[in-house]
C-alpha cells in the first residue's frame, strides 16, 4: 500500500513538471498568460496533473467516490475560470459568482457541513463562507515565492495524516495527487521564483483544501472540540486574511482594497530575507497544523487548552505585527 502511495505522488509529480515546461514554453512564445515578465501557468500545470493523476489511478481501485467526483469536477470549474482571470482579469462580482456556482455544484455532490442540531439550510450556509472563505483565504496568501504551494502540501500532509489515524484513508488518492502536483510547481516557485501559480492555482488550491476538509471525519461526537480541527489545519490562511481584514479596517480603508498590510510582507518590513521570511511563515503554518491534528486526536480537555493557546499566540502575533510601519 505504500509503494502504491507513493506511485501516486511520483506520478502526479512528474506529471506536474511536464506541465510546467510544456505550458512556459508556450507562454512563452506565445506571450500568453504573462501580464508582468513571469509566466502564470503554475495554476493550469497542478490541476491537470491533479486531475489526470486522480483518473489514472482511480482505475487501480474500486473507482473514485461520489464525493471525490464532486471535488475534481468543482475544482476543475475553478481552475478554468481562474485561467480566464489570469488571461483576461474578470470583476470581483463575476469571480463571487464563479465560487458560488462552484461551491452549490460542491453540495448538489453531497459535499457540506455535517454540524448536527442546526439543520440543512444552516449547514448549507456555513458550507458556503467556509468555501468563499478558503478559496480567497489561499488567493491572498499567495503574496511571496513559495508561501500559498507550501503551505497547501502542509495542510494537505495534514489531513493525510487525520485521514491516516481516523482509519479514513478513501480519500488519500485525492491528497496524495494534491501533493504532488504541488510540490511539482513549488520547486519552480522556491525563492526566487521562475512561474507563478496565477489566480487560477491559488484559487484551486483553496477550494479543493477547503473541499477536502469537509468529507473527513475528525473524531466521534463525543469530542465536540476536533469540530475545530480544520479551522486550526487551515488556521495559516485564515489568520493571514483576518489579519489583513483587520489592519484595513484600523486604517478606515475598504476590506477588500488591495494593500501591503499582509503578514509576510511586514515581515520583510522588519528587514528579513524573502527566504526567512518565507521559513518564518511555513512554521506558523506548522504550528497551526499540527495543533489541528492534536485536536482531533485529544479528549476535550486537552484539545480545549490547545484551542486556548492557539487563540493566544494569534492575539500576541497581531498585537506586535500590528506595530510594523508599511
Amino acid at each position: 500500500m505504500l509503494i502504491s502511495y507513493f506511485l501516486i505522488v511520483l506520478s502526479s509529480f512528474l506529471g506536474g513538471v511536464v506541465f510546467i515546461l510544456l505550458l512556459k514554453n508556450l507562454a512563452v512564445k506565445y506571450q500568453i498568460f504573462i501580464p508582468r515578465g513571469m509566466p502564470l501557468i503554475g495554476g493550469i500545470a497542478m490541476g491537470l496533473s491533479f486531475v489526470l493523476t486522480c483518473l489514472f489511478w482511480s482505475s487501480f481501485y474500486k473507482g473514485l467516490s461520489p464525493e471525490a467526483r464532486g471535488i475534481i469536477v468543482t475544482s476543475f470549474i475553478m481552475l478554468i475560470f481562474g485561467a480566464v482571470d489570469d488571461r483576461r482579469e474578470l470583476s470581483v462580482l463575476a469571480k463571487f459568482l464563479v465560487q458560488i456556482i462552484a461551491t452549490s455544484l460542491l453540495i448538489f455532490f453531497g459535499i457540506r457541513t455535517q454540524i448536527i442540531y442546526i439543520g440543512n439550510l444552516t449547514n448549507i450556509i456555513i458550507t458556503f463562507i467556509w468555501i468563499l472563505g478558503i478559496s480567497n483565504a489561499f488567493n491572498h496568501l499567495d503574496i511571496i515565492d513559495g508561501l500559498a504551494a507550501a503551505v497547501a502540501i502542509i495542510v494537505s500532509l495534514a489531513f493525510l495524516v487525520i485521514s491516516y489515524l481516523n482509519g479514513q484513508m478513501q480519500n488519500a488518492i485525492l491528497i496524495l495527487a494534491l501533493s504532488g502536483a504541488i510540490l511539482s510547481f513549488l520547486i519552480y516557485n522556491l525563492p526566487p521564483a521562475k512561474v507563478y501559480m496565477g489566480n487560477s492555482g491559488s484559487h484551486f488550491l483553496g477550494f479543493i483544501l477547503a473541499a477536502m476538509a469537509l468529507v473527513i471525519s475528525y473524531a466521534p461526537l463525543e469530542r465536540k472540540a476536533a469540530l475545530l480541527s480544520p479551522l486550526l489545519i487551515l488556521g495559516l490562511p485564515i489568520f493571514d486574511t483576518a489579519f489583513l481584514i483587520l489592519m484595513r479596517l484600523m486604517k478606515k480603508s475598504w476590506p477588500f482594497k488591495k494593500s501591503d498590510d499582509h503578514l509576510a510582507l511586514r515581515l520583510l518590513a522588519l528587514g528579513y530575507s524573502r527566504k526567512k521570511a518565507l521559513l518564518i511563515m511555513l512554521a506558523l503554518g506548522l504550528f497551526f497544523s499540527f495543533c489541528g491534528i492534536s485536536v482531533s486526536q485529544l479528549s476535550n480537555p486537552y484539545a480545549i487548552a490547545i484551542i486556548i493557546l492557539v487563540v493566544l499566540v494569534s492575539l500576541v502575533l497581531t498585537k506586535k505585527m500590528s506595530k510594523i510601519s508599511i
